[in-house]
Parts: structure tokens; C-alpha cells; sequence
């Protein structure tokens, strides 16, 4: 991984900025403009997902300009020997996304840690860094959002749900009126549904799903299908397959969704939402275990490192719109609604490695850091 560069230069604030991460112990790194498409087409959100600028090359592999830098920078250091040991990364480039009037290639400066176990500390040290620059570019107090998803993860997986539809919840997090629907679907008892290809997804229900896989990504290759919607095959075949198992599942019973909208109500200060969950958890029987002391661990991270907790807005049900994320998330906007649009933002993801081939799971965590958006407020360095 190398140093990238560009004819014009990037914002010279924005290089200061790289150059402390830097300075702060942070290689900085270049992954290539031009990506396999797959990666992304399978891990990120929608809004990315239809915004990426596709092509192939001659042996007919879809290629995309990357519309983002976290999953180059974590694909070059599964390439590298250091794959598995801790590091730590910085970068400066364009990344490229269909945004209607604006410029499609922006700029983005940002972070990936990789191999820290000392998950909460970590958290923590994303969430000062970024911080940072926002002060760096004279924003010294922005209003900053929280959320985490291991939260709802670990609530999703004491509930009393059919391992198709834990898996579901949890993917359409991000996507709240995916999220939404799903509830509907399961209060509605999606037995009683019936697509016009029930009798295929009937059939399949029963059989290994490596091999139910593969048939469905074999039959969708012979009919000419590459993609839909920006999906590979794979996904498609996979969307299709859990519909069988879906399908197959029992209505969600009303003091379930009661329970799981109540805690997607829960909102405050890290401080006041840990005492909600935790007196919801005993309400309800059931255990939030390690992900709620994570987070409170995380809280007392923060305070350590200056940052007023009562300045953060958690909300339980606060997502970023990616797939990959697994843990704490976090979004810094201006206060005074100058800049419409995130200013920083990231978060935990855990398991992104393994999706891209790593043999085991490796803590991730990082941010990006909108330079265009930071350089138009004007502010001094």
C-alpha cells in the first residue's frame, strides 16, 4: 500500500489533517481507484448500491470506481502480511457516487483500525479523532449522533424468532423501513403468504443450502441473469433461498414487537439510555449481556478522553444505512444546520473481514470524513 497523490493536490487542509493521523501513528495508505464490483454490491448499503459507477474489463469482471474507502483499505490489508496483527490506517483520495447535481468524485480523508481487542477504548479513540476534524476545520462543538447495533443484535438474539428472521432483523437494520416491513410481515404471520414462485421456495426449503445455493445461482446463470438492482447473482441467490425460510416462519407475537419497539424508543445521553435498557432487559427477562457492558465501557472510554457525554445523542434505533456494520456508529453533523449532511461518520464492523475472505474474525472499526463538506464551512484549520 502506498502513498497516493494527485496532479491538482488535494485541499492542503485536508493534508494537515492526514499528516496528523499520521503523526498519531496512523499509515497512511492508497488503495486503487478501480475495485472488484462484488465487494460492494454484497456489503454496502442501497444508497451506495445504486449510486456506484459499474464497467468490466475484457474477461467480463465487473469493476466499479470505488464509491467508498473502507472496504479498499480492508481488502489491501487482507492482501498484505500483516493480515490479522493490529494496524492502523489513514488515506486522502476521491471516491466516486452518482449524487444528481453534485460532483460525482469527492474527496474523503479517514481511518481503519484493524486487530484492536480493546473494542470500547477504540470506539472511543474514532470517535475523538473525528473529532478532531471538525475542530480542525473550526467546528469545535458539532452535534454528534450515536447509535449501535450490537445492541440490537444481542436483543434480536434473546427473542424467540426463527434463525432466518434473527438473521433478517439484524440486516435490515440499517434500513428502517426495510426494518419496518419486516415487522409488519411477521406480525401478519408470513405463512399465509403466497408469492407466484411459493411452490419453488416450498421445495427448496428442505434441502442442504450450500446445494440449494448453487442450484438457484446456476439456474439464474443459464436464464442470462448477472445482476439486478446492483446485485450480484450470489445475492440474489441468497435474497431468494431466505424467502423459503421466511416464508416458513410463525407470526411475531404482539408482546414481542411491543418489546422490540420499545427498545428502538430507547434515546438520551449514553448515560440515561444505559439505565433505560437495562431496567427494559429486566422487564422483559432477557439479556443484553456483553454488548450492554460494551457500550457503558465505551461511555467511561469518552468521558476519559475529555468528550461530554451529555453532548451525545444516542438513539437505540440509529443506524447508518450500511450492511457491514456490527457495533457502535456515529455521525457528526453542524449544529446549526449550515451543512446539510454528515461532516464525520463511522463506526464498528467486525465482521466485514470475514465477508471478505479472512479465515477469522478480525475488530474493525473506523471513519470517513466529508472534506468538501468540512471545507465549505469556511472555518480556519
Amino acid at each position: 500500500m502506498t502513498s497516493e497523490t494527485t496532479s491538482s493536490g488535494p485541499d492542503a487542509r485536508a493534508e494537515a489533517l492526514v499528516a496528523a493521523y499520521e503523526r498519531a501513528g496512523y499509515a497512511r495508505v492508497a488503495p486503487a481507484i478501480l475495485q472488484p464490483a462484488e465487494p460492494f454490491l454484497d456489503l454496502s448499503g442501497e444508497d451506495i448500491r445504486k449510486r456506484m459507477y459499474l464497467t468490466s474489463d475484457p474477461e467480463g469482471r465487473e469493476l466499479c470506481l470505488r464509491p467508498d474507502l473502507t472496504i479498499p483499505v480492508s481488502r489491501d490489508y487482507l492482501a498484505s502480511p500483516a493480515a490479522g496483527t493490529p494496524k492502523a490506517f489513514c488515506y486522502l483520495g476521491p471516491v466516486f457516487r452518482d449524487r444528481g447535481s453534485a460532483p460525482a468524485e469527492f474527496l474523503q480523508a479517514g481511518i481503519e483500525s484493524f486487530g484492536r481487542t480493546d473494542k470500547a477504548a477504540a470506539d472511543a479513540e474514532m470517535l475523538a479523532l473525528g473529532l478532531d476534524a471538525t475542530a480542525h476545520y473550526g467546528i469545535a462543538a458539532p452535534e454528534i449522533r450515536m447509535g449501535d447495533v450490537a445492541l440490537f443484535s444481542a436483543l434480536v438474539a434473546a427473542l424467540d424468532l426463527a434463525p432466518a428472521w434473527k438473521r433478517r432483523l439484524v440486516k435490515d437494520f440499517n434500513r428502517k423501513s426495510s426494518l419496518a416491513h419486516d415487522l409488519d410481515r411477521l406480525a401478519l404471520a408470513a405463512a399465509n403468504e403466497r408469492p407466484e414462485y411459493q411452490g419453488v421456495l416450498t421445495a427448496l426449503a428442505g434441502s442442504d443450502p450450500k446445494a440449494a445455493h448453487a442450484l438457484v445461482t446456476d439456474l439464474l446463470s443459464i436464464a442470462g441473469i448477472t445482476a439486478v438492482g446492483g446485485r450480484s447473482v450470489g445475492e440474489i441467490a441468497e435474497r431468494f433461498l431466505e424467502q423459503s425460510a421466511l416464508g416458513a416462519s410463525n407470526a411475531l407475537p404482539q408482546e414481542t414487537r411491543a418489546l422490540i419497539e420499545k427498545f428502538l424508543a430507547v434515546k438520551g445521553d449514553p448515560d440515561e439510555a444505559a439505565v433505560e435498557l437495562r431496567a427494559l432487559a429486566g422487564d422483559a427477562r432477557v439479556s443484553l449481556g456483553a454488548a450492554l457492558d460494551q457500550f457503558e465501557s465505551r461511555t467511561g472510554f469518552l468521558a476519559a478522553r475529555g468528550i461530554d457525554v451529555a453532548r451525545i445523542r444516542f438513539s437505540t434505533a440509529f443506524g447508518r444505512g450500511l450492511d457491514y456494520y456490527t457495533g457502535c456508529v456515529f455521525e457528526l453533523h453542524d449544529p446549526n444546520g449550515r451543512i446539510e449532511g454528515q461532516l464525520v461518520a463511522g463506526g464498528r464492523y467486525d465482521g466485514l473481514l470475514t465477508r471478505l475472505g479472512a479465515n477469522s474474525q478480525t475488530p474493525a472499526v473506523g471513519f470517513a470524513v466529508w472534506v468538501e463538506r468540512l471545507a465549505a464551512f469556511g472555518g480556519n484549520p
